[in-house]
């Protein structure tokens, strides 16, 4: 039976279908980059084909999308394509909280969006602070220090070797074999090459050598109720994806998981390993995830995140950092191969976190009561 367009399957509950803004950063790897700018700027942007992927996935479920540039006329095309609800991947254009400009754009407006709010995205790109507010909470860090101008004394916590790169960005910007330093005059020409390329402090922490993971986490509290698979989420109402390790040894530099090696194809020379389900022993498995968990709730994260940890020199998880905008590029991005080691596919993630923040702003009916409810 063919089901029309005012018609809704049951779990939906929906009272229409909705226009859909996707709204991203586009990369351009055909223009010029300006002048004075670092050679990986605007590496976290996204390519045209991640943005045509989130499209067929939403409407795939019936809703009419549309793309819209995140750029300075954002607010302009707003107004004329009036959205009922932004799927917001945009990485902002500068500045110190770049990832909370749109977030904050649409707040202002009233607009519907995914994904976590303004001081959320405004926190997590900053790793200093976020590491604080992790430390602050018990949380294990390693041992950090943030270079406002390159010639601070260095803590006595910190010894060599350090690892260095830009305090406020993703994507692996700024990171690559010089990353690690091993004396005092390596420190002090990187920390400074930082500060003048990315006109931002350089982190400086405690290099871990040990396995690096990643852990996805989606949902909130009151995710049955609204959830398209509320068999998916524990009692919490929170579902932590599979541990997915990456396997920097064979990067394009060994080790370090830079924007060079993160910009190739999955599987090609010079490109981690990556496992998924790790091969991790159940308690450590359970640490990860209970860590990357309390990273999300910590910092007030909504629907969806994914957080890095890599084990010090004697195999301890430490918090990397936690990325509130993570990648969705199918068959590519570390949150999907984590969701397609479940079975979960693409669609089915993409239509989860759409319907996880329309929820947010009264756009899907509750179910009467959650499975869990109906037992008592």
């Amino acid at each position: 039976m063919t089901m029309s367009r005012d018609e809704h399957p049951p779990q939906h509950r929906l009272k229409r279908y909705w226009k859909v803004a996707v709204l991203a950063n586009i990369k351009d790897d055909n223009q010029p980059k300006p002048e004075g700018i670092p050679p990986d700027a605007f590496a976290d942007f996204d390519h045209i084909e991640t943005v045509d992927a989130l499209r067929a996935a939403i409407e795939a479920d019936g809703h009419t999308t549309v793309f819209i540039h995140a750029d300075r006329d954002l607010p302009y095309a707003l107004k004329e394509e009036k959205p009922d609800i932004c799927f917001n991947i945009a990485e902002g254009l500068g500045g110190d909280a770049r990832e909370a400009q749109v977030p904050a754009l649409l707040e202002m407006l009233g607009i519907p969006y995914t994904g976590s709010r303004v001081l959320t995205n405004g926190i997590s790109l900053d790793k200093t602070l976020t590491k604080r507010i992790w430390r602050d909470r018990r949380l294990p860090v390693a041992p950090f220090q943030e270079f406002q101008f390159g010639d601070e004394p260095l803590r006595p916590e910190l010894k060599f070797p350090l690892f260095v790169k830009p305090a406020r960005e993703g994507t692996g910007m700024g990171v690559d074999t010089n990353a690690i330093v091993k004396d005092e005059k390596e420190l002090r020409e990187r920390a400074q090459y930082i500060i003048n390329a990315y006109q931002q402090p350089a982190l400086v922490e405690t290099f871990l050598p040990g396995r690096e993971f990643t852990v996805g986490i989606l949902g909130r509290t009151d995710s049955k109720l609204y959830s398209r698979h509320p068999e998916w989420y524990e009692k919490d109402g929170f579902h932590r994806f599979p541990v997915l390790e990456l396997d920097t040894s064979r990067s394009v530099m060994p080790w370090v998981y830079s924007n060079e090696a993160k910009s190739k194809e999955v599987g090609a020379d010079g490109v981690p390993g990556f496992f998924c389900p790790a091969d991790v022993d159940p308690e450590l498995e359970k640490k990860l995830k209970h860590l990357a968990f309390r990273a999300h709730q910590i910092l007030n994260v909504l629907d969806v995140s994914r957080t890095d940890i890599r084990l010090d020199e004697e195999g301890n998880p430490r918090l990397i950092e936690i990325n509130t905008l993570p990648g969705l590029t199918p068959g590519y991005s570390d949150l999907c191969l984590q969701a397609e080691a479940e079975g979960i596919s693409h669609t089915d993630l993409v239509l989860e976190i759409l319907y996880l923040g329309a929820s947010r702003w009264g756009m899907v009916e509750p179910r009467e009561s959650a499975p869990e409810a109906k037992k008592k």
